[in-house]
């Protein structure tokens, strides 16, 4: 399995209001990772990091929120709008299982058109 690892920041502990994505490749999957809070400022760029991703086609997209302090609406849209991004020739899976992530996509109903992961590892492999 080759991994490479982009960050755009180094610092491996997230302070409190900083947002950041690191993108990693592990096989054929592009892994979109967030930490901090995805609202209505920082929403747009998770989907622009995605929408990177996609332009390459990979088979598999895992966006993984388990660093994720904080999902407000607008990161709920971003989910939905990285999925419709997608189409059909890339599977879009979400980590998500943290009370910060998984809880306000229960609440909207969303877990019926997202494809939820407890982990990353499970999202890789499909289960």
């Amino acid at each position: 399995m080759t991994e490479h690892t982009h960050f755009e920041s180094s610092a491996t502990a997230v302070p409190f209001g900083e947002f950041r994505i690191a993108r990693t490749e592990q096989g054929e999957a592009i892994v979109v990772e967030v930490a901090g809070d995805v609202d209505t400022t920082t929403a747009p760029a998770l989907v622009q990091a995605a929408d990177e991703a996609l332009a390459e086609q990979p088979p598999v997209l895992v966006v993984d929120l388990s660093r994720v302090e904080f999902l407000a609406s607008p990161g709920l849209t971003a989910l939905l709008t990285i999925h419709r991004n997608a189409g059909t020739g890339t599977a879009v899976r979400i980590v998500a299982s943290g009370r910060a992530t998984l809880r306000p996509i229960q609440l909207t109903g969303l877990e019926e058109s997202l494809s939820l992961f407890p982990t990353r590892e499970a999202a890789l492999a499909g289960s």
